[in-house]
């Protein structure tokens, strides 16, 4: 992963924590896959749902 990726995901996981959210390692995975277009918008986007038991 880039060093600009990589700090992407570290300030949007702060900003997130700071609104009282918790970033799980698998969602940081998750990103780091999409930031490196190893999956679609779509596959992250349904990942997301999956893990949050949204069938939607």
């Amino acid at each position: 992963m880039s060093p600009i990726n990589e700090k992407a995901i570290k300030n949007a996981t702060a900003s997130l924590e700071m609104e009282g959210f918790v970033v799980l390692p698998e969602y940081k995975k998750l990103c780091e896959k999409l930031l490196d277009k190893e999956i679609t918008m779509a596959e992250y986007i349904s990942a997301v749902k999956s893990m949050q038991g949204i069938n939607a």
